[in-house]
């Protein structure tokens, strides 16, 4: 496999035909780009280069966004409207133009314009980064979020980090993962307006105190020994057909004083800068690595820094319109994108208690009456705990609220429930065992009015599992809210033939009501109707050819039936059961060469966290099992293998629309939901994939018959490991598992170190925690089922099409509309 990582993949041309707006000259936008390029950029016509045209026409495009984003937040206000505060610690929103252009009803203006200055707009579209405001799912669903409040007129900020790198950019060598910082921000952010005049005060440490008022009553005040300046920079975010505008409004870290004079004149000029280089690494990196003590700090101080400035300027916000602190639950819903922002319990009682002297039951009344939070996660190592000698040396205050909190929660649990101290240590806010550390799930649990999961299944496993206790004491605070995707981002922007397709077939409808997709279900056995689906795919999946091609040095067959895992790299994402798949079905084709088989291309793309060394050796193998298939001549181009990598949202725009069959084959139980497998299967691939997260959902809604469900159940993988389960058991019943994995562990595919993958194999073997050998088998079955319905392409095309026409429910307009109504209280305009 090619090692080379190459420019980042080509967006879709701005140039890709608006279905919904008549195409005017685009003289006015053509004038507009040209005074951005002059008066903002300092450039000619002559001289600018592809980066100054996006630059230029972003700021054009900008331009007309910010008079109906200003009218929106005064109408917000002038109507008393309750708002939704969103806090996540990720916002993966990727490319922008293509985004602010559909939703605003630009696109055949822009294109006008930019072809009557003689500029290529597929290279314009292309030189605008990636935002690295995330790693994955999480990131991407609370950018899909944002969309559709504004898309569904809810007024609503969001609030993160503006990272100076984000998640780190990968690089491979030789087959490894290095990580390299990202530079999205190297050339400036056409989309954000600088806040300088918005900045709060963080602080961190220091001593609490007690004062005693005129009154008698004791108050506490924090003086921290350190603080840190967090600054605004605000991103308006449109909604389908500018509806409404929002915004995303992202911290910056900066020091009070970011020179200390006196030290830079005794000629110590590196340590004049030591405060101002602590600060500012709280906004530099997402997720460093928290293996160290000086790690952990930095992500609790990150997790802190930007839930406390979210908390200020909503409240100063709060007071400037509508007066009274007492009123914020009725004003204001704050929703908890997982635990990061679980502080923000504590965060808010602080200011409360201390900053706004409401006595204890008032301050609670209204903390909980406004906090609602999302658990994405069944993983314990996911659900966060802090030692709490951490705590209390970075946040000493909150270390007393939340010392305070659980004593209120334990003794009311203790009056319900007397003597039973296993329940008070189940549901305490505090963990004992191995190092006294803040659960701040359960912080989070308690001190919200609604907990939700993001899928039926994991919904109730939350209630099973991790919060059986607390789920026991406030029944009825678990909700569901299944995940969902915004479909004008994945079908229209990112797959603008099929959207044609389907406007020309069935109507427009489904780009402002994407359950209108239902009306394509009678087309789905119309054999003229596969033909043209099935041409666009391979328009589509030709695109993605080309790119390998250019990328990795690899030639595919576009032809071949493209088979997709695009997912963070991690061991309950089972990568490695695909891998296994991979080697033993290469083992297969060696031995019967005189077979036929379908010709397949399997496409990995992920992140491994930088210190997660097991995930890494994963990406290494599949860069190994790679290099040997692709260069073996006996097999004839009937399997290759290839990973793509830095993947991105505009990696994943270029995949989605390509992908024939998608791989959902997490353990059962541990996936929450799930967003890639909706993209996937909205634009017509079939899913193979695991009883899991949001494939129980989309089996609901597909039919059994256009998806491919394999292996254990949640209830059978907690029975195997209830039993003590050991991989040798399954291994012992499979020859063609114990060939894979005899030819993994003896070197077939690491000549140059044959003891490589020896502490992969010896897991599997003995621990297999997440069930790969229990697994395999019906994983290795079901994808040769796959292969029989390739091999009937009416048939694949009628399961394809059925997917796409079954997706209208996934989107996350529909997901947004539920926590307005049962969460949030919020109107839904009509």
């Amino acid at each position: 496999m090619n090692d080379a990582n190459a420019a980042p993949p080509p967006a879709s041309p701005v140039a890709s035909e608006d279905i919904t707006t008549p195409r005017p000259d685009g003289q006015a936008m053509r004038d507009a780009i040209l005074r951005k390029l002059t008066y903002d950029l300092g450039k000619s016509r002559t001289g600018a280069l592809d980066r100054d045209w996006f630059m230029a026409t972003a700021l054009a495009v900008r331009d007309r966004v910010v008079e109906p984003w200003l009218n929106d937040m005064r109408a917000t206000y002038n109507t008393g409207q309750k708002q939704v505060y969103y806090l996540s610690l990720e916002f993966l929103i990727g490319r922008l133009l293509r985004d602010n252009i559909t939703n605003f009803g630009l696109m055949a203006e822009v294109r006008a314009a930019l072809a009557s200055l003689d500029v290529d707009a597929f290279k314009v579209a292309a030189c605008e980064p990636d935002a690295a405001l995330g790693n994955g799912g999480l990131g991407r669903l609370a950018a899909c979020f944002m969309d559709s409040l504004a898309s569904l007129s809810i007024p609503a900020f969001g609030y993160g980090i503006r990272y100076d790198h984000g998640l780190f950019r990968q690089v491979i060598r030789q087959g490894w993962q290095e990580e390299y910082p990202e530079d999205w921000l190297q050339f400036q952010n056409p989309w954000e307006f600088a806040r300088p005049e918005i900045a709060h005060s963080i602080g961190f440490g220091g001593t609490v105190e007690e004062v005693v008022n005129d009154d008698g009553d004791t108050h506490h005040v924090w003086k921290p020994a350190e603080t840190v300046l967090a600054v605004a920079y605000d991103t308006p975010i449109v909604g389908w057909r500018g509806k409404h505008v929002n915004t995303l409004r992202l911290w910056s870290a900066r020091a009070a004083d970011p020179l200390k004079i006196d030290v830079f004149n005794r000629g110590d000029h590196i340590g004049a800068l030591s405060e101002r280089v602590r600060a500012e690494a709280i906004s530099r990196f997402l997720y460093p690595s928290d293996d160290s003590p000086e790690g952990l700090e930095l992500r609790l101080r990150q997790e802190f820094f930007f839930s406390s400035a979210a908390l200020q300027d909503l409240i100063r916000r709060h007071l400037r319109v509508y007066g009274g602190i007492e009123s914020l639950p009725e004003r204001v819903a704050i929703q908890l994108n997982d635990t990061h922002p679980a502080i923000a319990v504590a965060e808010l009682m602080r200011i409360l208690l201390d900053d706004h002297k409401l006595p204890w039951p008032e301050a609670w009344r209204v903390t909980h009456g406004t906090i609602s939070y999302t658990n994405h996660t069944l993983l314990p190592e996911a659900l966060e705990t802090w030692p709490v000698s951490l705590m209390e040396r970075l946040l000493p205050r909150h270390m007393q609220i939340i010392y305070m909190i659980n004593a209120v929660h334990l003794d009311a649990i203790a009056a319900a429930h007397p003597g039973d101290l296993g329940l008070l240590a189940s549901v305490s806010l505090i963990e004992e065992n191995h190092g006294r550390k803040v659960r701040m799930g359960n912080l989070a649990f308690i001190g919200s009015h609604k907990v939700n999961g993001v899928s039926a299944l994991h919904s109730e496993l939350l209630k099973k599992t991790v919060f059986h206790d607390l789920n026991m004491l406030y029944p009825g605070r678990i909700t569901n809210k299944t995940n969902g995707i915004t479909f004008r981002r994945w079908l229209q922007q990112c797959n603008p033939c099929l959207t044609e397709l389907l406007t020309e077939t069935i109507g427009a409808e489904f780009l402002d009501r994407p359950e209108a997709l239902t009306a394509l279900k009678p087309h789905a056995a119309d054999a003229g109707f596969q033909g043209r689906f099935a041409e666009v795919k391979r328009t589509n999946k030709e695109a993605l050819t080309k790119l390998i091609r250019q990328q990795m040095g690899i030639r595919v067959d576009p032809a071949a039936l493209f088979d997709v895992q695009i997912k963070r790299i991690h061991e309950y994402k089972r990568q490695l059961l695909n891998l296994l798949e991979t080697v033993a079905l290469y083992n297969e084709i060696r031995a019967q060469p005189h077979n036929n088989w379908a010709p397949r291309v399997k496409i990995f793309a992920g992140k491994a966290a930088a210190s997660y060394h097991r995930a890494k050796l994963i990406i290494k193998l599949a860069h190994d099992i790679a290099r040997t298939i692709n260069r073996d001549p006996t097999i004839r181009d009937r399997l290759k293998v290839v990973f793509l990598p830095n993947y991105n949202v505009s990696l994943a725009e270029v995949l989605v629309p390509a992908c024939d069959l998608s791989e959902q084959i997490s353990t059962a139980g541990m996936e929450a939901s799930g967003t890639g497998n909706m993209k996937l299967a909205l634009n017509g691939a079939l899913t193979i994939g695991t009883l899991d997260g949001a494939n129980v959902e989309i089996l609901e809604h597909v039919g059994a018959e256009n998806i491919f469900i394999f292996g254990l159940t949640t209830e059978q993988v907690a029975a195997r490991r209830r039993e003590g389960w050991r991989g040798q058991d399954s291994i012992n019943l499979s020859p063609r598992l114990q060939q894979a994995l005899e030819s993994i562990a003896s070197g077939v595919f690491s000549s140059d170190d044959p003891h490589r993958y020896g502490e992969l194999v010896h897991m599997l073997r003995e621990h297999d925690h997440f069930l790969v050998t229990a697994d395999f088998d019906a994983y290795f079955d079901m994808q040769r089922q796959v292969e029989k319905r390739w091999a009937d392409q009416a048939a694949w095309q009628k399961s394809a099409i059925l997917n796409t026409a079954n997706m209208g429910w996934f989107s996350s307009d529909r997901t947004i509309a539920e926590y307005a109504q049962e969460i949030w209280r919020v109107p839904v305009p009509g």
